[in-house]
């Protein structure tokens, strides 16, 4: 069975057993996420929270956490030299705290459902504006439907294959009730993730040594936070974790990776700011490998405005890195922002002349209604998405499921046709 048909099934179950009142919302195109959860979203984004130093914060006890919440916003370490940058990297790091008191849906399936929510919304509110002045499946509705697939950022290439296909469809089939064409077009976006690619959004892991993991991706994408939730899910799978501090020129960026590791309870190789990311790589793999860790986790600079620099501190990276792990590194992520929607594509076309990319990470899909950017990606690079951020809280970061996917930001959108 592929993923429209289990979609569908899904579906069709819970549209029977949901209230009229929830479908009347979503027909007249009402977002399906609450005031209090998009509130929730951006209090929690606008908080200021303090990056303490690991030798000050041990001394602390689990009692005096919530002590330190309150009290996170009006203290700050490092936050009074006020560039840019730093301020940035403030704002990330706040998650390290925000992430273990937010309270978060328990399953997979609700984890999606609230992550997409705002997406799903937009996509339904868009599809209601195509077909409120329906006539028929004409040139006309052909362009209509690919500004509106472009405008939901699906990309250029699957609206105008989908646009493509739908011609057909109708000559063939007779295509015409608007639920039958609104059904055409939800099955063939999610047919995409219907292949073989789709499954390889598992890491690889090296069964004969320590598993490397280069992060790279533009400052602010959330590259340090996203080593911070990793090392955490995999230090509570048992797996014994070193994180390595190799983005040296960012202001701030040693100290939250630092956090994140004290939090985390996992190791990690850093160096004073400025020093060599080379030198940084080369001592965490030389421990990872004497201490026989299981997964290394390396930070990198984002600094994709300076391309030459950037491509060569990777180069030398990987180059120490085969070195000495000769199957290495196993995985290379590249940490996009979903809120940038189509820059996300330019974005990653960048970074592939940089790196080879072996998977992407694609962050804050909670707080945007651009979650058709997967679908892009997908469709226009090529490249798996491995992981999605749907949430601040360290198990929002999800592996990224296709169904759940779909039925994320798809639920509720099939039309149950008429019959003439």
């Amino acid at each position: 069975m592929g993923l429209f048909d289990i979609f569908k099934k899904k579906n069709s179950t819970v549209t029977q057993q949901e209230q009229p009142v929830e479908a009347d919302s979503k027909s007249q195109g009402t977002p399906v996420s609450s005031e209090s959860e998009a509130d929730s979203v951006s209090t929690t984004k606008s908080t200021s929270t303090e990056v303490t130093a690991p030798a000050e914060s041990d001394s602390k006890t689990a009692a005096q956490s919530s002590e330190k919440l309150s009290s996170a916003t009006s203290q700050s370490t490092f936050g009074s030299q006020s560039s840019q940058t730093t301020s940035q990297s403030t704002s990330e790091s706040s998650s390290v705290v925000e992430s273990q008191s937010e309270s978060k849906p328990k399953t997979t399936e609700k984890t999606y459902e609230h992550g997409l929510s705002k997406s799903r919304s937009a996509f339904g509110q868009q599809l209601n504006r195509l077909f409120a002045s329906f006539r028929s499946v004409d040139e006309s509705f052909f362009d209509d439907l690919e500004d509106t697939l472009i405008q939901a950022d699906v990309g250029v290439k699957m609206s105008t294959q989908i646009s493509d296909e739908l011609r057909d469809a109708v000559k063939l089939n007779n295509l015409k009730q608007p639920a039958a064409v609104q059904n055409f077009i939800v099955e063939k976006l999610i047919e995409m993730y219907d292949d073989s690619t789709a499954r390889q959004q598992e890491l690889t892991l090296n069964p004969d040594g320590p598993t490397v993991i280069l992060l790279i991706g533009v400052n602010g994408a959330g590259k340090t936070t996203t080593i911070g939730k990793l090392a955490n899910q995999y230090r509570v799978a048992g797996k014994k974790v070193l994180v390595a501090a190799a983005d040296t020129f960012r202001a701030g960026a040693i100290e939250q990776l630092d956090e994140w590791a004290r939090r985390d309870q996992v190791d990690i190789v850093k160096k004073p700011e400025g020093s060599d990311p080379a030198s940084v790589v080369y001592d965490a793999v030389e421990r990872a490998k004497r201490e026989h860790y299981d997964i290394l986790f390396v930070d990198t600079a984002g600094r994709l405005q300076n391309k030459v620099n950037l491509m060569n501190e990777l180069a030398k990276m990987n180059k120490i890195i085969q070195r000495e792990i000769p199957t290495a590194p196993q995985e290379v992520l590249l940490v996009i922002d979903a809120t940038i929607g189509q820059n996300a594509l330019s974005q990653a076309e960048q970074f592939q002349g940089v790196a080879k990319i072996t998977g992407i990470v694609l962050t804050k899909l909670d707080g945007t209604a651009r979650g058709g950017i997967i679908l892009a990606i997908k469709s226009e690079l090529g490249i798996p998405v491995k992981y999605v951020g749907l949430g601040e809280g360290v198990s929002d970061l999800q592996p990224f499921d296709p169904q759940e996917f779909v039925d994320g930001l798809f639920k509720g959108l099939l039309k149950e046709p008429t019959h003439e």
